[in-house]
């Protein structure tokens, strides 16, 4: 089968976007580690277990106790190289949102009188596990309301979920800084396409019932949930293009060269194929859901907690989570040579 030009450009341009990923992911871990005194070090590294039971995979989201090396623990030049780290694994809007959410620790330990510092701007951690730049490795940052996880192998692109994002409040509502929202759009682009159904449209989307009080696709669930709701197919074109455009601000939080490639995926799959589910109110304050789902990934967006002032969503692709498919696909290929 011959390859048209286009397509032998395209084949040439994913490989270097992804050979780029690891490489710039590997220079700035390793410009980090090498700063590290020997008892960080030992809380930062990991060995790189291929398995679905390590350290590698102890995700979440919540304000709890974790492993790896907290920026609380560095030096200024060491929390600018993690956060030159955390850069390459997102794009400039994610590392936005990314640090302005961080900051929101303060906020809620004002709010909450906490003196445990259980609310800390600077518990933050970063985890390495394996070898930076080696075959395979992989790279984590992670708290409260953020959990990033990067999975390198081979020359392929990296593997970039799960990908977590929350924040409390979900809007600042009073002092220097009210009026705030940092995952605003996330939730005003949902509630702007269920609203825009028809109802015979809303009769496949939106479910009965309460918006559940978290999200399904959680740490704990190994499977993905099930596609519902109305498929893209029975969309108008300009729902389908609301409904791309809330995909894409999830994907391109992450690394945007490695999103397009990821948002090509889910366009080869077909964008008909895709499921956009809604429980609870559509209006601004109400508790509220709503999920986007193919076979392949997962969105999901829940906001009930805190008076429906508390927002968590995640993308997930369950095949390739922590770098699933791609580790299968580098040792059968490693095999084949």
């Amino acid at each position: 089968m011959k390859l048209t030009s286009t397509a032998i450009l395209l084949a040439l341009a994913t490989s270097a976007f992804a050979h780029d990923a690891n490489v710039e992911m590997a220079k700035a871990a390793n410009a980090l580690l090498a700063t590290l005194t020997p008892e960080q070090k030992a809380k930062a590294t990991f060995p790189f277990e291929s398995d679905a039971k390590g350290e590698r995979v102890n995700w979440h989201f919540i304000p709890r106790e974790r492993k790896g090396l907290p920026i609380k623990e560095m030096t200024e030049p060491q929390v600018a190289l993690a956060r030159a780290l955390l850069k390459t694994g997102l794009s400039d809007d994610g590392y936005k949102k990314a640090d302005v959410i961080q900051s929101l620790e303060a906020i809620l330990r004002e709010m909450e009188k906490d003196t445990t510092g259980k609310r800390d701007p600077l518990k933050y951690y970063v985890s390495i596990f394996g070898t930076p730049g080696a075959k395979v490795w992989a790279w984590r940052w992670e708290g409260h309301h953020q959990s990033f996880n990067y999975t390198s192998a081979g020359d392929a692109a990296p593997s970039m979920t799960p990908s977590f994002f929350g924040t409390n409040p979900g809007e600042v509502r009073e002092g220097d800084r009210k009026g705030l929202r940092v995952l605003g759009l996330e939730e005003d682009l949902g509630r702007s396409l269920v609203k825009s159904l028809d109802d015979e449209q809303r009769k496949l989307a939106v479910m009965p019932g309460d918006a559940p009080k978290e999200i399904f696709n959680d740490p704990k669930r190994p499977n993905p949930t099930k596609p519902e709701g109305i498929p893209a197919s029975k969309l108008s074109a300009d729902q389908q293009a609301a409904l791309v455009k809330i995909i894409k601000l999830y994907l391109f939080r992450c690394r945007t060269d490695v999103a397009a490639e990821e948002f090509a995926k889910i366009e080869k799959a077909g964008i008909g194929n895709v499921f956009f589910e809604w429980v609870g109110g559509f209006e601004l304050g109400q508790p509220h859901y709503y999920r986007i789902q193919n076979t392949e990934f997962v969105l999901e967006y829940d906001n009930t907690q805190n008076n429906a002032n508390h927002v968590h969503c995640i993308w997930r692709d369950f095949a390739n989570d922590f770098g699933g498919d791609l580790l299968k696909r580098h040792a059968s290929e490693a095999h084949g040579k």
